[in-house]
């Protein structure tokens, strides 16, 4: 499934919604305030590191420097929940951006990579509430994934960092409104 403009949130949506509700939390995408960890595979690893650039030229615009960022390489897209989990409890971290490619093959070693590492991502963000984002390149072809990691705005390592700083934001207001409970309240 991909996006068409029929999928595609209106210019305006959320400012709208926000007019018609007692409070609407929205990332601002903030300017050079996160600590970023990003995991990722070594396998693919030409594909991993087109994402990475993605990454950081996405942080990049949004002010966050090198100094801000730590890299870890793992072997594969099914060691990165572990390197996300121990990032994430480490407490040094704002986000973690998982990034791989699992290219689907002649066997069923893909179905078994790229589900259990989408889940055990998954996993990592509820268990430890920072957001990891998923940055891993699930295709049928090489060319596929290369397509998806080409530089600029359309590189999936690029929009995963835009959605990781927004992640940090939403979640930032959410602990905000909620004082030290973490909880919004319902009611001024």
């Amino acid at each position: 499934m991909t996006s068409s403009d029929l999928t595609v949130l209106p210019d305006g949506a959320i400012e709208q919604i926000a007019g018609l509700v007692g409070r609407s939390l929205s990332g601002a995408r903030r300017q050079g305030s996160a600590r970023v960890a990003v995991a990722c595979a070594r396998f693919n690893g030409g594909i991993s590191l087109r994402l990475l650039d993605g990454v950081l030229e996405g942080l990049d615009l949004h002010a966050i420097g090198a100094s801000a960022v730590t890299v870890a390489w793992v072997p594969g897209a099914f060691e990165l929940p572990v390197i996300a989990r121990a990032l994430a409890m480490s407490g040094s971290f704002d986000t973690v951006i998982c990034l791989g490619a699992v290219i689907r093959g002649d066997t069923p070693h893909f179905d078994y990579v790229a589900g259990q590492c989408a889940s055990g991502l998954q996993h990592v963000a509820l268990e430890t509430g920072l957001p990891i984002i998923f940055g891993v390149l699930t295709t049928d072809t090489v060319e596929q994934a290369l397509v998806r990691c080409e530089p600029g705005t359309t590189n999936k390592g690029y929009e995963a960092a835009l959605g990781a700083l927004e992640m940090v934001d939403v979640l930032a207001q959410v602990a905000f409104h909620g004082g030290a409970s973490g909880k919004v309240k319902l009611e001024d």
